[in-house]
């Protein structure tokens, strides 16, 4: 389970004295121990993913302001614990596999992208989901000129 395996990580990080990735680890637990509050029960290996994939979100999103800001000391602390984050979500798909994979979904689906273009959007997104960020998909799309 990916729950069991990072509060083992926070266990070594803890013995190891690796205090920022032990500072993302507790974060990350915390944010999970939330969600389990909130639905009483146990996550699943799946919404565990989720949920790390949201906190990569708001750390992409600090980094882009602190960029913005020009502040050199958050850029580097959440450059770090991007990098931290990272290591516990899944690996996307590289640029040729997706749009391998989008172009097998546009043949697949070519009736209901030929009704209704946007559609292809939809089921690539359903179908990608977890294996690509939801900008990339589109971008994709865009890209092969197969909707929009």
């Amino acid at each position: 389970m990916v729950k069991n395996k990072l509060q083992e990580q926070q266990i070594a990080a803890l013995k190891s004295n690796d205090g920022p990735k032990l500072e993302v680890l507790r974060y990350i637990l915390s944010q999970v121990q939330n969600k389990e509050i909130e639905k009483q029960s146990e996550l699943t290996d799946e919404e565990v993913i989720q949920t790390i994939k949201k906190i990569g979100k708001e750390l992409k999103e600090s980094l882009e302001s602190a960029q913005k800001a020009g502040r050199q000391d958050l850029i580097e602390k959440h450059r770090r614990e991007l990098e931290i984050v990272s290591i516990y979500l899944p690996k996307e798909l590289s640029d040729e596999q997706l749009e391998t994979e989008v172009k097998k979904l546009a043949e697949e689906n070519k009736s209901v992208a030929q009704q209704n273009p946007k559609a292809l959007i939809g089921i690539c997104m359903k179908a990608l989901q977890g294996k690509a960020d939801p900008g990339r998909i589109l971008e994709m799309i865009q890209k092969l000129e197969l909707s929009v």
